[in-house]
């Protein structure tokens, strides 16, 4: 039998193509968890006395944002790929619209997070000449990682390294060296997720003027130059996080990665299908 020719090729590759996406998009659902596990464990060292609704997004930065961003992916599959065109109108549109903007008040409100987190590991004090051990008795916790902590003992105590500073507002210690890499995969957290907003201002243009039959090629080549750009500074943080060894960051925007990979060449053959229409897949 004849296959149909899509964007893609054949609908055989199309098959092939959205089994893999949505496998992708599954794992990020459970990414969600992932993250809200981790920041529970990190909430038992950090926030002791509970938390107030403005540290909300400071502790469970990671977990509002991947939920966040998941709707809105979700968001952008039924936009681009699963609705008609013809049903992208009226009381869909503005569910649709309603839907992504809530999104993107959350993914703010995360951003702000990571930038709140990023101030804390700054905000410390030195306590030189002063040593490690000399506090295990004192309900101390020590820095392992960003978002990692352990209680302070003998063991680990002895293995810190001889510059110990006190985060401000948390009995949370660490050593310079330690301190220092929680840093700098904070600004990285800041960074990542500055650009991703980016990308999706650029996908919402290119999702609003699909709609009204403007995305010309010539935009689609002036967002590409922005997008080469945005994605290479991601594919950068990605790879710091492999490198600096925090798996669930880095596995987790390899993630993102393929699925906004997924949803710019659902873009490409939403636009196919409007010159092609007799290329649309069943």
């Amino acid at each position: 039998m004849e296959q149909q020719v899509t964007y893609f090729g054949s609908s055989a590759r199309y098959r092939i193509f959205t089994t893999v996406k949505y496998i992708v998009y599954a794992l990020l659902c459970l990414n969600i968890y992932l993250f809200l596990q981790e920041e529970l464990l990190a909430l038992e060292y950090t926030f002791t006395d509970g938390v107030e609704p403005g540290q909300l997004i400071q502790a469970f930065s990671a977990t509002i944002d991947t939920a966040a961003w998941v709707v809105l992916l979700l968001m952008f599959e039924l936009e681009t790929s699963v609705l008609d065109d013809k049903k992208l109108h009226g009381a869909v549109r503005w569910l649709l619209h309603g839907l992504r903007f809530i999104c993107y008040l959350a993914i703010f409100y995360s951003l702000e997070g990571y930038y709140a987190e990023l101030v804390t590991l700054y905000d410390v004090t030195s306590m030189p000449g002063a040593s490690m051990c000399a506090f295990v008795d004192g309900n101390y916790s020590l820095l392992l990682d960003l978002d990692d902590y352990a209680p302070l003992d003998a063991v680990n105590c002895a293995a810190a390294g001889p510059e110990i500073y006190r985060i401000a507002g948390f009995d949370i210690l660490a050593d310079a060296d330690t301190l220092r890499a929680a840093q700098w995969l904070a600004w990285v957290d800041v960074i990542n997720a500055f650009a991703w907003v980016l990308v999706v201002v650029v996908l919402e243009v290119e999702v609003r003027l699909q709609l009204r039959g403007s995305l010309s090629n010539r935009i689609m080549q002036a967002n590409k130059v922005l997008k080469i750009v945005v994605y290479a500074t991601l594919f950068v943080a990605a790879a710091y996080w492999g490198v600096a060894g925090d798996f669930l960051d880095f596995w987790d925007a390899v993630l993102w990665l393929f699925a906004f990979v997924f949803i710019e060449l659902n873009v490409f053959e939403w636009q196919y299908e409007t010159h092609h229409p007799a290329a649309a897949p069943a």
